[in-house]
């Protein structure tokens, strides 16, 4: 049931029949049936004819209240809407049911019920009294889930009861909408590393076509384009008056790289690593689309978002709400990879040059370590966040030590190969990292050796 989709529900129209509506009788429905049983075999063999009237009486009443609650003839139809449709964790969301009998009868009692998940809360109830004919009932409720996810709502369901209450018959929609619960965001400050060029950044717009974007060099003239760009031997070898095209306005590049392997993250919850790693994902990409770059959302499975624009890139600035969406929804129901490491991901960013690659990156071992520093190969400028599982799970053991010597010995081998790596204690505020990343690779550039100096325009 979505707004303008209206579902209907006919009494009456039950693929169960009269039999399907004798199994909705209530306990006092049953009491009844039972006492009027009992009465009546009494009475035969008591030979006693007022009780047996009394136990008729007692047995064909639940049995009318089925009959009459089977055969109501009106319509209901239900809409619901979600406002918003996709909410980060931790926040709510509001469904607005509305009825509307549309038949020509009132209604009798109803009871609604829509049908969510657990993890949402409770299942809504409402009680609505008697609804005229033509009449409406709007009602509301609220809905939060500090899980990540994608959660169906529906199909809502109506339970009828009879004025006595010895039956109740349950017709539900058939439709149903989704939640969509994306990964909490964070602002993150806006920096600038040392360094400048054009075609990046602040500085990446050149001069523009006159009459809109061009798309092949040359093309044919358009209504408002300045003559002075007429491409006379174009004009001559095509019969038409054809313009050169201007320089095209550059944008930088930024991949944000989500390791998802399994064996790379310990525990599990709103508070964990992964879940950590996903929302520093999420936010970094909103931050870069917001700065006007074109962002590219890649895991460690290769798998890349969006593959709209170039490359897979993230396509123009008017599209950049869109691409954002688009990615969230992705890392709303983003789990646990197979474990086969970051060469995939490796050879989807060789490709090309990557401009600025930001990666999330769990527990690696010596092997992925590798990995990790020839992709900084590929990239203007790496920065990456290394969560250490030892340090959030709180191993103090000789193990859980050692391990977090070798994540130590890590993150130097990745500042070595070019990386700007900053460690992730736990229940760290990105954007205290953020800035962090920030300074260490601008002290690095001051003292040459933080890789490629100057990443053009700066990296957020």
């Amino acid at each position: 049931m979505t707004a303008g989709e209206p579902g209907a529900v006919q009494d009456g129209s039950s693929k169960g029949g009269l039999r399907a509506a004798l199994g909705g009788l209530t306990t006092r429905g049953r009491s009844f049936l039972a006492a009027g049983v009992a009465a009546a075999v009494c009475a035969y063999v008591l030979g006693q004819g007022d009780l047996l009237r009394v136990g008729l009486l007692l047995a064909v009443l639940p049995l009318v209240c089925v009959v009459v609650l089977y055969r109501t003839r009106y319509r209901v139809t239900g809409t619901r809407r979600l406002s918003p449709s996709r909410v980060p964790a931790g926040a709510e969301a509001r469904v607005h049911l509305r009825m509307d009998n549309v038949s020509r009868l009132p209604t009798g009692l109803l009871m609604l019920q829509d049908r969510v998940p657990y993890v949402l809360g409770p299942r809504p109830r409402f009680v609505l009294d008697r609804v005229e004919a033509g009449g409406r009932r709007e009602v509301s409720y609220r809905v939060r889930s500090d899980l990540r996810g994608r959660y169906p709502l529906g199909p809502l369901q109506l339970r009828l009861n009879d004025p006595f209450g010895m039956c109740e018959l349950t017709r539900s929609f058939s439709a149903y909408d989704t939640l969509v619960v994306v990964p909490r965001t964070v602002p993150l400050p806006p920096l600038r590393l040392a360094g400048e060029a054009s075609g990046y950044g602040d500085g990446r717009q050149r001069s523009l076509a006159l009459a809109g974007e061009d798309d092949i060099i040359p093309r044919g003239y358009r209504h408002g384009d300045d003559l002075r760009r007429v491409h006379w031997r174009s004009t001559a070898r095509y019969g038409e008056l054809m313009v050169r095209r201007e320089e095209q306005p550059q944008r930088a590049r930024c991949t944000v790289l989500l390791d998802t392997r399994q064996v790379a993250y310990a525990g599990a919850g709103p508070d964990s690593a992964f879940e950590w790693a996903v929302s520093g994902a999420a936010s970094a990409l909103v931050h870069m689309l917001e700065r006007g770059f074109a962002v590219r959302l890649l895991t460690d499975d290769g798998n890349a978002v969006p593959g709209e624009g170039s490359d897979g890139f993230a396509g123009s600035t008017q599209e950049s709400a869109d691409s954002a969406g688009l990615m969230l929804d992705t890392l709303a129901v983003v789990g646990h990879s197979d474990g086969g490491g970051l060469s995939r991901a490796h050879n989807v960013l060789r490709g090309s040059n990557e401009g600025l690659l930001i990666a999330f990156f769990g527990d690696l071992d010596e092997e992925q370590t590798s990995v990790a520093a020839r992709m900084r190969q590929r990239a203007g400028a790496g920065v990456a966040f290394v969560l250490d599982s030892a340090r959030w799970t709180g191993d103090s053991s000789p193990a859980g030590q050692a391990a977090a010597g070798r994540a130590e010995e890590r993150l130097r081998q990745l500042r070595e190969a070019g990386w700007t790596a900053v460690p992730v204690p736990p229940g760290a505020e990105l954007p205290a990292l953020w800035q962090l990343a920030g300074q260490l690779r601008a002290d690095a550039e001051s003292a040459g050796n933080g890789g490629p100096t100057g990443f053009p325009g700066g990296w957020s």
